[in-house]
C-alpha cells in the first residue's frame, strides 16, 4: 500500500529532513494552580495561584490558552479569547474548580471536544461551546461548595445554560502548508433562534522569558526581548509581525479588517498587590479595554508582547460566520489566495491517514469513537517545563525569594530534574503534568499514530534528567517521590511489538536502550520496596487511591506494615516483562540470556514469596476464599489478612507470559539454567504454573497463578454480583455494598464499602476512587493477561461467563467479552443513548451533541457514566486499541 501524505511527513520528520512537529497543540489549558507556579511555604498550589488571578499574573513556567498552539519551545503562542457581552471577564482559558472548591476535588467546568488531529498536527480540529448568557462562574462554585461527598458534582450542563440552544459552537481548524506556515480557520455557529453578538479575539503572544533574568537570545543576551508590532496591512487584511531572537520573524495575517490591540505579557501588580505597575500596559489589557471600556489599557503605538485581532460579530439565528487567519514565517502579499485549497487538501489527507490506520471492519460509529479518542491523545500534548533547582531557589533579583521552608518541602530531593519536552498529558486541564505510569498506557494508542513519539515518551522517563540518580522514576509533579506501579517495561515491550507488526521493523536500539535504564529502576524497586528481602513488596499507595483499608503511603496503626498483594504482583509483572525483553535481545546478543535467567529466578522467588511471606508460612493467597489479599504484619509477628475483595486480588493475574517453543530452543543457556534452577529449587518452582509443561501450541507458561487458582480468581472476577459490570471490571467487588469490610484497631474503625461512582470519603484522595468504578488501565491489562493465559491453555481451559450462567468460554472469548463491555460505554445503545452520558439528555436528543465523545478518567461501576476528569483521553485512550482489535463486524479478529 502506498504511503499517504501524513505518513510521508512522519517519515521525513523521523529522518530529520523536516520539522513538521515544530508547531502543535503544546499549550496547556491550565497553568494556574500548578506546583510549578506555587512559590508558597505551605505548598498549597491551588490557593497560591487561583483562577481569579490567571488573567492578571504572568506565568513563570508555561502558558495556557483556549484551543491554542505554540512552537516547540513555547516562545510564541496563539489561542482564542472571546466575549459574549455578558461575562465579567474575557474567556481566555478554561474554567474549573480547584481541589478545595469541588465537592469531588478539581474539575473543569466547560464543554469542549477534540474532533480531529494528525501526528504532525498538519490538520487539527476542536469544538468549544460558548454560552450566549453570562457564564455561571459563581453559581458553579457556590453550588459545589454546598454539596457533600455523597452528592454528584454540579456541572455546567446542570445550570441549564445550554437550554434552548442559546450558545455558539466555535470550531477551530488548523492546517499547515509547511512546518512554519499554519492556517487558522474559525467557524462560529449561532445555535440560537435569535441573532447574537460575539467578540472574538484570536490572540498572539510571547511566553514571558525576560522577566526572570534568563537569556532569550541564542547568544545568551538577556536584553534581547521579543516584540510584536503592526506591520503593513492592505485591503481587508491586518498584519501582526512577531520578532524573536531565536524564532526570528513570523507574521499573523487576519482577514476581515479586525481592530488590532497590543499590550505586554506583564503582571498587573497594581490589581494583585496594590503597588504601581512599572509600565502601563499589562496582561489583562484586552479584558479592561473590551469589558470596562478602558481604551487607555492598550498600547496606542500598536506594539508589545501580546496582541489580538478583535472581531465584533453579529451572527443571525441558526447561521454561521467564518474567520480566516494565517501564521507564517515568510511574508506574503496574498496570504489567503490558496487558503481554502490547502485546508481542503489537509482534511482529505487526514481522512486518508485514518483510512489506512483504522481497521476496515469498523462500523461508522466505531470509527467516530476511535478517531476522537486518537484526536484527544494528540491534542493532549503539552510543552512541560520544570527546573527543580531553579524553582527551589527562586528567581533572580529583584524578584522576591521564595520562603526558606520550600528548600526542604515538596520535591526537594529531585534537584537533578530538568524537564523541557513535549509530553503526553493525562489531560491538559485537570492533570496538566505528566505521570509516569499514565504515560506507559498512553504509549499504546500513541504507537498506532506515531511510533517515534510513543517510544520517546517512554525513553524520556528513564533519562538522567528525569530518573532519580537512585533509579526511581518521577511519579508526577505533585510529589515526584510517590510510587506508581512499574509498568514501563511492559509498555516498552508492547510498543516494540506493535511497532514491529505495523511497520515491519524491529527497533532493537530502542529496546536495548530502555532495557538498560530499566535495570536501574528495577534495582531501586527491589531495594526500596522489599526492605526485608522476603520477595514480598510494600510499595506504598501505588496510585490506587482509596482501594485499601488504610492510606498505604503513611505509617500504619500498631507500627505494622502491609505485604501488598498488588505490589508483589506488580513486581512479578515487571520481572516477566524484563525477561521477555532480555530474550528478544538475546536473539542478536546471547549475553542477554544471563539477564533473562536472572529475571526468571526473581519471578519464581516472588511467586514463592506470595505463598510463604519471608518463610513464615504466611500466604497472600487465602485458601478458604480462593482469593489474594493484602496481609498486615505487626512487629510481634501477628499476621492479619485484610479481606477486601478488590483489584488488589486480581492483579496477580497480570504476572504472566508465554514462551514460544522456538524461543526456548534458540536460547540454550537460558533453557539449561532454568532447568537447573527448577530442579534444585522445587519448593520455589512449585508455587507457580509449571514452565516445563507444554501447553497449546507447545508454548510454555510463566504465571504466578496456577490453573486452579486462576479458575478460582476468575469465578469472582466474572461474577456480575462481584467484579463484572455491564461495562467492564469493577475496581472493588459489589459484594462489599451489602458486606462492608470493617477493621477495628486502637479504638478506630476503618472500613471499605462498594462505591460505584465518586468517592464518598475524604481519605487519601478526595476525587479519586478505586472503590467500585471501572478504570481502563487495569481492565486493559486484565484483557491482555487473559489472552496470554489463553495462548497457553487454549480450549483446554473454559470458565463460566458470567459466573453462574452455565455458559462456558475459553479465555480469549472472555477477554473479548470484557473488551466489548468497555467499548459499549461509548456506543449508542438500543435506546439511542450512550452510557457515558446518562442523565445528560442533550447528548441523546440534540443533533449538535449526539456524535461528540468524552473520554473520562473512570466510569460508574453499575451504570457506566463518565466520572472524574472529563477529558482524560490519556489512559482511557486505550479504547482506540480495543476498538482496533475487536471490531463489531468480526468478533474473532485478532490484532
Amino acid at each position: 500500500m502506498d504511503k499517504c501524505a501524513e505518513s510521508k511527513r512522519l517519515e521525513a520528520h523521523s529522518k530529520k529532513e523536516t520539522n513538521w512537529k515544530e508547531w502543535g497543540p503544546y499549550l496547556s489549558e491550565r497553568a494556574w494552580g500548578t506546583v510549578r507556579e506555587d512559590y508558597s511555604a505551605n505548598g498549597n498550589a491551588w490557593n497560591y495561584f487561583p483562577f481569579e488571578e490567571a488573567h492578571l499574573k504572568t506565568y513563570r513556567w508555561n502558558e495556557d490558552g483556549l484551543a491554542g498552539i505554540c512552537d516547540r519551545n513555547q516562545y510564541l503562542c496563539f489561542a482564542l479569547a472571546m466575549w459574549n457581552g455578558f461575562d465579567p471577564i474575557l474567556k481566555e482559558r478554561l474554567f474549573g474548580l480547584s481541589g478545595s472548591e469541588g465537592n469531588h476535588g478539581e474539575d473543569v467546568k466547560e464543554s469542549y471536544f477534540y474532533l480531529d488531529n494528525l501526528p504532525t498536527h498538519s490538520y487539527m480540529k476542536m469544538l468549544y461551546k460558548y454560552p450566549q448568557q453570562e457564564f455561571p462562574y459563581r453559581e458553579i462554585a457556590q453550588e459545589n461548595a454546598k454539596r457533600s461527598l455523597k452528592d454528584p458534582e454540579y456541572e455546567l450542563s446542570d445550570t441549564k445554560i445550554f437550554q434552548h440552544d442559546r450558545y455558539f459552537d466555535i470550531v477551530v481548524e488548523y492546517a499547515k502548508e509547511d512546518q512554519n506556515d499554519i492556517l487558522v480557520n474559525i467557524t462560529i455557529y449561532n445555535r440560537y433562534s435569535e441573532s447574537a453578538n460575539l467578540h472574538l479575539l484570536p490572540t498572539l503572544w510571547f511566553r514571558n522569558t525576560w522577566s526572570w533574568g534568563y537569556p532569550n537570545g541564542p547568544m545568551g543576551d538577556v536584553s534581547e526581548k521579543p516584540f510584536l508590532h503592526e506591520s503593513q496591512s492592505n485591503n481587508n487584511i491586518k498584519t501582526i509581525k512577531a520578532c524573536h531572537p531565536s524564532l526570528k520573524h513570523y507574521h499573523l495575517y487576519a482577514e476581515g479588517n479586525p481592530t488590532l490591540l497590543f499590550t505586554e505579557n506583564e503582571m498587573n501588580v497594581e490589581k494583585l498587590y496594590g503597588t504601581s505597575n512599572p509600565q502601563p500596559y499589562v496582561k489583562d489589557a484586552f479584558n479592561r479595554y473590551l469589558i470596562n471600556n478602558e481604551t487607555a489599557a492598550v498600547n496606542p503605538k500598536n506594539c508589545g508582547t501580546k496582541a489580538a485581532a478583535l472581531y465584533q460579530l453579529t451572527i443571525p439565528a441558526n447561521e454561521s460566520r467564518k474567520l480566516r487567519l494565517r501564521l507564517k514565517k515568510n511574508e506574503s502579499t496574498d496570504p489567503f489566495a490558496d487558503f481554502d485549497a490547502i485546508l481542503a487538501e489537509r482534511k482529505m489527507e487526514a481522512d486518508a491517514f485514518y483510512d489506512q490506520l483504522q481497521n476496515p471492519l469498523l462500523t461508522r460509529e466505531e470509527k467516530n469513537i476511535q478517531r476522537q479518542a486518537l484526536a484527544g491523545m494528540l491534542w493532549s500534548k503539552q510543552l512541560y517545563y520544570f527546573d527543580i533547582e531553579q524553582w527551589l531557589e527562586g528567581d533572580p533579583s529583584p524578584l522576591p525569594l521564595p520562603p526558606a521552608d520550600r528548600l526542604k518541602g515538596r520535591n526537594f530531593r529531585w534537584e537533578h530534574l530538568v524537564n523541557f519536552d513535549v509530553l503526553s498529558m493525562p489531560d491538559k486541564w485537570e492533570y496538566p503534568w505528566y505521570a509516569s505510569w499514565d504515560l506507559a498506557f498512553h504509549s499504546i494508542p500513541l504507537v498506532l499514530l506515531d511510533a517515534d513519539y510513543a517510544k520517546r515518551q517512554l525513553l524520556l522517563m528513564t533519562r538522567e534528567w528525569y530518573m532519580h540518580p537512585n533509579g526511581q522514576m518521577p511519579a508526577y509533579e505533585w510529589e515526584f517521590s510517590n510510587v506508581n506501579p512499574p509498568v514501563a517495561a511492559w509498555a516498552a515491550w508492547r510498543v516494540y511489538k506493535i511497532d514491529a507488526k505495523l511497520h515491519q521493523r524491529y527497533d532493537l536500539e530502542f529496546l536495548q536502550g530502555i532495557f538498560h535504564k530499566l535495570l536501574l529502576n528495577f534495582t531501586w524497586w527491589v531495594n526500596r520496596t522489599d526492605l526485608k528481602g522476603k520477595n514480598v513488596f510494600q510499595g506504598g499507595f501505588l496510585g490506587l487511591d482509596n482501594i485499601s483499608v488504610f492510606d498505604r503511603s503513611k505509617p500504619l496503626p500498631l507500627g505494622g506494615h502491609i505485604d501488598q498483594s498488588d505490589g508483589t504482583a506488580w513486581m512479578g509483572f515487571y520481572c516477566v516483562s524484563m525477561m521477555k525483553i532480555a530474550l528478544e535481545l538475546s536473539k542478536t546478543n546471547p549475553v542477554y540470556q544471563d539477564s533473562a535467567t536472572k529475571f526468571f529466578e526473581h519471578f519464581l522467588r516472588i511467586a514463592s514469596g506470595m505463598n510463604n511471606c519471608g518463610g513464615k508460612g504466611v500466604s497472600l493467597w487465602d485458601c478458604t476464599d480462593g482469593f489474594f489479599y493484602d496481609v498486615m504484619q505487626l512487629p510481634n509477628d501477628t499476621v492479619i489478612p485484610l479481606k477486601v475483595r478488590s483489584i488488589v486480588g486480581l492483579l496477580p493475574l497480570l504476572a504472566v507470559e508465554t514462551l514460544e517453543p522456538d524461543a526456548i530452543k534458540k536460547t540454550p543457556i537460558f533453557e539449561k539454567r532454568v532447568e537447573w534452577f527448577i530442579s534444585k529449587k522445587p519448593n520455589v518452582a512449585s508455587t507457580m504454573a509449571c514452565m516445563f509443561t507444554p501447553g497449546h501450541g507447545s508454548r510454555r507458561l510463566m504465571s504466578i497463578v496456577s490453573k486452579e487458582r486462576l479458575i478460582s480468581v476468575l469465578k469472582y472476577m466474572l461474577d456480575e454480583n462481584e467484579f463484572l459490570s455491564p461495562y467492564g471490571i469493577r475496581s472493588l467487588s459489589k459484594y462489599h455494598q451489602s458486606h462492608p469490610y470493617i477493621f477495628r484497631v486502637e479504638g478506630e474503625e476503618y472500613s471499605v464499602d462498594y462505591q460505584p461512582a465518586e468517592s464518598q470519603t475524604p481519605l487519601f484522595g478526595g476525587n479519586s476512587n478505586w472503590r467500585g468504578p471501572i478504570w481502563f488501565p487495569i481492565n486493559y491489562l486484565i484483557i491482555e493477561a487473559l489472552q496470554k493465559h489463553h495462548h497457553y491453555y487454549g480450549d483446554g481451559l473454559k470458565v463460566e461467563f458470567p459466573t453462574g450462567s452455565g455458559k462456558m468460554m475459553n479465555l480469549w472469548d472472555v477477554s473479548k467479552e470484557i473488551a466489548k463491555r468497555l467499548i459499549k460505554l461509548f456506543k449508542i445503545d438500543e435506546k439511542g443513548r450512550r452510557p457515558i452520558y446518562k442523565n445528560q439528555p442533550q447528548f441523546h436528543e440534540n443533533p449538535h451533541w449526539q456524535d461528540l465523545i468524552l473520554f473520562n478518567e473512570y466510569f460508574h461501576g453499575d451504570e457506566g457514566m463518565g466520572l472524574g476528569a472529563s477529558h482524560q483521553t490519556g489512559w482511557t485512550g486505550l479504547i482506540a486499541k480495543l476498538i482496533q482489535q475487536f471490531p463489531e463486524k468480526d468478533e474473532d479478529h485478532h490484532v
